[in-house]
């Protein structure tokens, strides 16, 4: 039995880092040793992750249906002199089941999450919102493996079962297994097992004291099958069969029973420089290259007052974009922005239901849903004045980035 000493991944909604010890908390070189192959991964790139969940949920015994959602997100990785930087936006989507049909619930905010790995190895969480559910997993040492050989290594699961908004952190003890060599969507890979059973207690020493005070216990057990490339070391998939319980203070009994699937992909290169030359016999936009993509500002919009409702007029200018966007296989970050006039609260409430506005125009023309996500930023991002009606105007907009 090998004990983990180098080299951790967070994937899916995870994020990507690198680890030592079997804390998983110090993190080392952005490299391992597997079967006599060095794999590095730089940890330069930006990513997009999906995790998709399908679990049978019984209350205290009784079935109550299948439920079924799915993370994506957008990681944007940067190097900042010695330390890395990610940043990432959680778009969740959950599914309901109505017979044999799932009922979308449509686009929602995203959620951000973002840390650092410094000099020193160290990984730092800088906003936590609960995201990545997973943390320091999967997991490898830097010794060199044959088929069949094991490790184990901490890592941190987060978990809401009952989508109360309230997160609770769980330390889990997962033993990994080398299994054999195999191919991947034409990619060659490594195929790793991942077992771990789920132990939480709120009176223990390793309670989450800013977790939901309301669960008392939870006990499973998972079973993974993970695929990392040869070639780059990414963390392609994770298939991860679940059966856990979760039991809260007035006695009542919550189980999940199915499956959680996490995928890794990298977006598609982008030709900017075509992209600007389309845009720029568009009225009325502006577009900066941003470590995220190239940013598409979207300047004078014409709401109704204090409405998400667009006047007429901008037809001509959506079907534009829309064209210039089908040009590209990217997601699309839309941002709604506001001036500062009023509460911060009904500025971001303004500004999420005008992004949203214009997503809806977009998918009208064809672009789809699922290639969005949506960001609130209110009046927190203003690029001019909001002490004239003219620098008001300016900060009135609404910003696509194609992600790349």
């Amino acid at each position: 039995m090998k004990k983990q000493t180098a080299v951790l991944f967070l994937l899916g909604i995870f994020f990507y880092s690198f680890a030592q010890g079997t804390q998983g908390t110090q993190y080392s070189q952005l490299t391992y040793t597997l079967n006599d192959n060095q794999i590095i991964y730089r940890g330069d790139r930006n990513y997009s992750l999906t995790e998709r969940t399908d679990l049978r949920r019984y209350d205290n015994g009784k079935y109550k249906g299948l439920m079924s959602r799915e993370i994506k997100s957008f990681i944007c990785a940067k190097l900042e002199g010695e330390d890395y930087y990610y940043a990432g936006e959680f778009y969740v989507n959950e599914d309901t089941r109505r017979g044999t049909s799932y009922i979308n619930s449509g686009i929602h905010e995203s959620i951000f999450s973002s840390f650092y790995i410094d000099k020193e190895g160290n990984l730092n969480m800088i906003e936590d919102n609960g995201y990545p559910s997973f943390r320091s997993f999967p997991s490898y040492t830097e010794e060199k493996l044959k088929k069949g050989d094991t490790w184990e290594a901490y890592a941190v699961r987060v978990v809401d079962p009952l989508n109360k908004g309230i997160f609770t952190r769980m330390k889990i003890y997962v033993q990994y297994t080398y299994l054999k060599d195999s191919v991947f969507n034409s990619e060659e890979v490594y195929e790793i097992s991942a077992k771990w059973a789920t132990r939480y207690s709120n009176i223990s020493d390793d309670a989450d004291e800013n977790g939901d005070s309301e669960l008392k216990q939870a006990y499973g057990s998972h079973s993974a099958r993970i695929l990392v490339s040869k070639k780059t070391g990414t963390a392609l998939l994770v298939s991860d069969q679940v059966d856990e319980t979760f039991v809260y203070m007035d006695g009542n009994r919550y189980q999940f029973k199915g499956s959680i699937s996490l995928f890794t992909d990298y977006p598609p290169s982008v030709n900017n420089e075509e992209v600007q030359t389309k845009v720029q016999g568009i009225q009325d936009i502006e577009y900066e290259k941003t470590i995220w993509g190239l940013k598409l500002k979207l300047m004078n919009l014409q709401f109704l007052p204090d409405s998400a409702v667009l006047v007429d007029g901008e037809e001509d200018r959506l079907d534009k974009i829309a064209e210039v966007l089908k040009t590209t296989d990217s997601m699309f970050l839309v941002e709604g922005h506001t001036a500062r006039v009023g509460s911060l609260e009904g500025e971001k409430e303004l500004s999420y239901e005008r992004a949203m506005t214009i997503i809806k125009e977009l998918v009208k023309r064809g672009i789809k849903e699922d290639r969005f996500i949506c960001k609130a930023r209110g009046g927190s991002s203003p690029i001019d004045t909001n002490e004239t009606e003219e620098g008001r105007a300016r900060n009135r907009r609404v910003e696509i980035t194609i992600l790349e």
